[in-house]
Parts: C-alpha cells; sequence; structure tokens
C-alpha cells in the first residue's frame, strides 16, 4: 500500500486522470517475469505442502505489500504467494511477476490464484492528484477485471478508516457497517471511496467473484500520511471546539488482519485497529508534544490558503482528521479470534520514535534552518507568516 519508488511513478501518465475500463491497452512498459528456475516453488505434489490457497499479493516490493507477502510465504496455511509489483522485492520464496497493476496482462499472471490482495496503491502526499486517481482507480478496476477473468474467487482490497468520515457526531466507536459518509476533500480519500464503489459494484458485474475490503485506523510502521506528520510539528494543532479521538494501527496487525481475510477466517468488510482510542489530553501527555489551540475559521483558512498556493501538500480537509473522531469497532475481527498485538499507547510511542527529528508545518516538511525558526515560533505562527512571505513576494514580482 505504499507509495512506488520515484523513478517508476515518474514513468506513469499524468496526463489521464479519468479511469478507463480495465479492458484498455496498457501503458507502461511490457509484463516481466521471473524466471522459474529462480524463484523457488513449492511442490503442490509432495504431501507435505500446504493444502492452503495460491495468494497473489499486488504492490508486494515494497511497505505493507512487502511485509505481508513475507508473512504469507512464511505461513503453512498458504499453498503459495505470487507477488506482482513493477520491481522485484525481497522475498525469495514468492513468485516474482514484473508489471503495472494497470496492464491488463496481469489477468494472465492470475491463472491459477485463488486469492489477490490488491495493495499497489499511490498514497503519496507528493504525487500529482490526477497521476494518482489515475493509478489507484484505474489499477484497482483492472484487478478486480482481470481476476474474473482468471477465475479468481476472493479480491481482499485495502484501504482506509478514513473512508468512514471524520465527524463531529460520530459515534465511539463507528460499527464495521456505518455509513461512509466522508467527503474526497483529504489527500487520497476520493480514490479510496471510488475503490469503495468499484468493490460494491465488483460482485454484481462479476458474479462467482468475493471481494473484501479491509480499512485500517491510522497506519504506522514505515508510513508516511498527513496524519503521521502530524507528530513531526513542534506543536501539536488543536481546533477549538473540536473533539478529536486517536486510534492507530500498526502494520503488523494490519498484515495479520489481511491474513484473516486471504484464509477466510472472516467475512464482510472489516475494521482494522488497536483496541479503544486515546484522548487529545493524553495524546499530549504520551508525546510531550505542547498544544497550539487556534479558532476554527483561522486554521481553516490558513490551511486551505497554503495548500491553494503550493506550500504545502495537505490539503485543508486532512485537518478535519485531527478535529474529529473517527474511531472503529473491531468487532467482527474480535469475533474470528483475530486480536491486535499492539496498543494504541505502543503505537504512538513507536510513531514519536520514527519522526524524531523531523519538522513539519502543515503538512510540508521542513530543513533544519526552517525547523528551527518554527520550533521557535510555533507551528501554526510559523504557517501564518510563511503565507504572509508569499504574498509579499508576489507583490514585490508585480512591481518589477
Amino acid at each position: 500500500m505504499s507509495s512506488p519508488d520515484p523513478q517508476v511513478r515518474a514513468a506513469r501518465n499524468p496526463e489521464d486522470p479519468t479511469p478507463p475500463e480495465a479492458g484498455g491497452g496498457p501503458d507502461t512498459t511490457p509484463a516481466e517475469e521471473t524466471p522459474p528456475s529462480v524463484v523457488p516453488l513449492r511442490d503442490s505434489s509432495s504431501s507435505a505442502a500446504p493444502r492452503g490457497p495460491v495468494v497473489a499479493v499486488t504492490g508486494a516490493a515494497t511497505g505493507v505489500g512487502a511485509q505481508l507477502t513475507e508473512r504469507l510465504a512464511a505461513s503453512d496455511e498458504i499453498k503459495q504467494v505470487v507477488a506482482i509489483d513493477e520491481r522485484r522485492g525481497e522475498c525469495a520464496q514468492a513468485q516474482w511477476h514484473i508489471l503495472d497493476v494497470r496492464d491488463p496482462a496481469i489477468a494472465e499472471k492470475l491463472r491459477g490464484v485463488d486469492v489477490v490482495v490488491h495493495l499497489a496503491l499511490d498514497l503519496d502526499l507528493e504525487t500529482d492528484a490526477a497521476a494518482r486517481t489515475a493509478y489507484n482507480v484505474r489499477g484497482t478496476q483492472t484487478v478486480l477485471t482481470a481476476a474474473a477473468a482468471a477465475g479468481v474467487h476472493r479480491v481482499v482490497l485495502c484501504t482506509s478508516a478514513m473512508v468512514y468520515g471524520a465527524l463531529a457526531d460520530n459515534e465511539l466507536p463507528l460499527s464495521e457497517d456505518a455509513e461512509l459518509k466522508a467527503t474526497a476533500e483529504a489527500t487520497g480519500v476520493g480514490d479510496l471511496l471510488e475503490i469503495e464503489r468499484l468493490a460494491r459494484r465488483a460482485p454484481r458485474a462479476h458474479p462467482g467473484l468475493n471481494v473484501t475490503v479491509v480499512r485500517p485506523a491510522i497506519l504506522v510502521g514505515g508510513t508516511d500520511t498527513a496524519l503521521t506528520r502530524y507528530f513531526e510539528s513542534p506543536r501539536l494543532l488543536v481546533v477549538a471546539g473540536s473533539r478529536p479521538a486517536w486510534q492507530f494501527c500498526h502494520v503488523d496487525d494490519l498484515c495479520s488482519a489481511l491474513e484473516y481475510a486471504v484464509v477466510e477466517k472472516v467475512d464482510g468488510d472489516l475494521a482494522v485497529g488497536c483496541d479503544g482510542w486515546l484522548e487529545q489530553e493524553e495524546v499530549e501527555e504520551l508525546s510531550g508534544i505542547r498544544r497550539m489551540e487556534l479558532p476554527s475559521a483561522v486554521a481553516l483558512g490558513a490551511a486551505a490558503r497554503l495548500h491553494r498556493i503550493g506550500l504545502t501538500p495537505s490539503p485543508a480537509g486532512d485537518l478535519a482528521y485531527t478535529m474529529y473522531p473517527w474511531v472503529v469497532s473491531v468487532s467482527r475481527l474480535h469475533d474470528a479470534g483475530w486480536r491486535p498485538q499492539w496498543t494504541n499507547e505502543e503505537v504512538l510511542a513507536e510513531l514519536l520514535e520514527e519522526v524524531a527529528g523531523r519538522r513539519t508545518v502543515a503538512g510540508r516538511r521542513l530543513g533544519r534552518k526552517d525547523a528551527t525558526a518554527a520550533g521557535a515560533a510555533g507551528a501554526t505562527v510559523a504557517l501564518l507568516g510563511t503565507a504572509a512571505l508569499v504574498r509579499r513576494a508576489r507583490k514585490a514580482r508585480r512591481r518589477l
């Protein structure tokens, strides 16, 4: 689910934000297979061979995809792992296919596969929004259509609990079956909502294809999102009158939940996260980071202006997820016997360790010199001061 390498992402066509049907022609490099002599396959004829499913993982070279590929390859419940990505990863036990998930040739690579876990998503804050949508939505379309054509019986998609929306009147926690009330105003959420729509439509368009959607809370463990960058700020921005509640999900727990879905220990759409949540005051006490409280109009207005002029990658919609609760119940997984191995407190501690030394204002990473100034002035003062500097610079250029 991590963003592909910059070299790979640059090769994508950013001029086609509208996802065509999966039957369209490929727009990437030709598919390439790892020679069988290089990739050790499990011998299905052996009496000791696992009797479980053959599982394909897209986005298998990096991030969550790489971790899940290793986990499934080591599992006695999985017969074989087919890894698909735009470059080869490190798991030697998997059978690798090198291609873009938007390439219809992926259908041939899925022959004989029982379950597909689609994790090839680009959620990078720095990616052009139109190019990101073209990749995420078109890739999911292609994978669903190719899976149906290849006779795959289950596809597991991974979105985010952000699709429920961050709203002042949200229940604590939200049921897995709660209405998806998010809008497309936050980074990547529009893509995720479209993927959810494709997931609902796929079983009707392709009878016999089952689709499971897994929705993690704030994902931590080698991830870089607007929500993890929130903890890189010298002060934690708190919008006056808001009621944030923080629930995290470690990538280890996400991978174990995905495995539950793969081996069909649980059915239906799933939310994944630590049990319970942390109030804002608890987060501040545990992190040791002081708050900077601002009126809603000031915080949202400044964030919108800075994003509009291109100074920050985070739109104002990202702030809603730091203002209002979107905590999810994990009862469906609990009923199946799954338990998170991490607590919210433990995940927050790991996140703080990961981001130590980084400084971010309104989603934009600062250099060392900028970070010193931001630390002295406070995150919001730096944010507003940056906007003022830009306005002065523009006025000066107009006078020349």
